[in-house]
C-alpha cells in the first residue's frame, strides 16, 4: 500500500514571496486578494503553493503548471481541489501551521489550535454524535480534526453533519445520515506542533503509513 504523505510548513507573507504568489492560479490570486487579514493571507498563500510543490514533487513537473479543478456538487468552484491524473490531495491551516496530504485515493487533513472557547459546550453539541462526550479543549480539538479530516475525505466537508459520525479513539464506530460513505474508513491521530492537534483521513479498512516531511523545505526552494 502506498503511503499518504503530508507536508507541514508555515505562513508565509505574500509580500515576502513573489514567487509563491506567482504558481498560483488566477482563482487562487483572487481568493488570496480578498482576505482582509495579512495572517490569512499568509496562511492561505503557503497552503496553496506547498499543495503544489507537494504535486510537483511526486509527479515530476513544474508546480505552477496544474490546472485545478474546484467543481462543487452544485456546480460552482469552491468544491473539494482536485488535479486530473494526479493523486487525491487535502489541504488545511491553523494558527502558525499549514499542512498538505497527498494519497492515491480520497483523503483529508485537519489541524487545528487549541485555545478556550466561550461556549464550548454548544459548539460540542453540534460537533459530538449524542454517544460523545467531550471534558475541555484538548479533547473537543482532537476530536474535531478526526471528524473534520473524514468530512474531507467524502468531499462534502461541514456541509454533512459532524454529528453523524460517532468515535471511539480513533476508530469510527458508526457513520450515519447525509454523506456517510458505504465502506470503511481510516482516521490517524498526528501532532505536528504543540496544542496543535492534526488528524489525516481516508477511504478503506486499514490506515496506510503516514510519512510527515519537511514543508517549509519546499517553500523555500527556488
Amino acid at each position: 500500500m502506498e503511503p499518504c504523505r503530508v507536508w507541514w510548513g508555515g505562513p508565509v507573507d505574500p509580500a515576502d514571496a513573489p514567487a509563491l504568489v506567482d504558481l498560483l492560479d488566477a482563482h487562487e490570486r483572487a481568493r488570496l486578494g480578498r482576505f482582509r487579514r495579512a495572517a490569512d493571507r499568509a496562511r492561505y498563500l503557503a497552503a496553496h503553493a506547498l499543495a503544489r510543490r507537494a504535486l510537483a514533487v511526486l509527479l515530476d513537473r513544474p508546480a505552477g503548471s496544474f490546472a485545478i479543478d474546484r467543481t462543487c456538487r452544485c456546480g460552482e468552484q469552491h468544491g473539494k481541489p482536485r488535479v486530473p491524473g494526479a493523486p487525491e490531495f487535502s489541504l488545511t491551516h491553523a494558527g502558525e501551521l499549514v499542512g498538505v496530504a497527498v494519497h492515491a485515493a480520497p483523503v483529508g487533513l485537519d489541524v487545528e489550535r487549541v485555545r478556550d472557547l466561550p461556549d464550548l459546550a454548544g459548539v460540542a453539541a453540534h460537533a459530538c454524535s449524542p454517544a460523545e462526550t467531550v471534558t475541555g479543549p484538548d479533547a473537543f480539538f482532537r476530536l474535531w480534526t478526526r471528524k473534520e479530516a473524514l468530512l474531507k475525505t467524502t468531499g462534502r466537508g461541514l456541509s454533512s453533519p459532524m454529528a453523524g459520525i460517532t468515535l471511539d479513539g480513533p476508530r469510527v464506530a458508526s457513520w450515519t445520515g447525509d454523506g456517510a460513505p458505504a465502506g470503511p474508513v481510516w482516521v490517524v491521530d498526528l501532532a505536528p506542533a504543540p496544542e496543535h492537534p492534526a488528524a489525516v483521513a481516508g477511504l478503506g479498512a486499514v490506515a496506510p503509513a503516514v510519512v510527515e516531511e519537511d514543508g517549509d523545505a519546499l517553500l523555500r526552494e527556488t
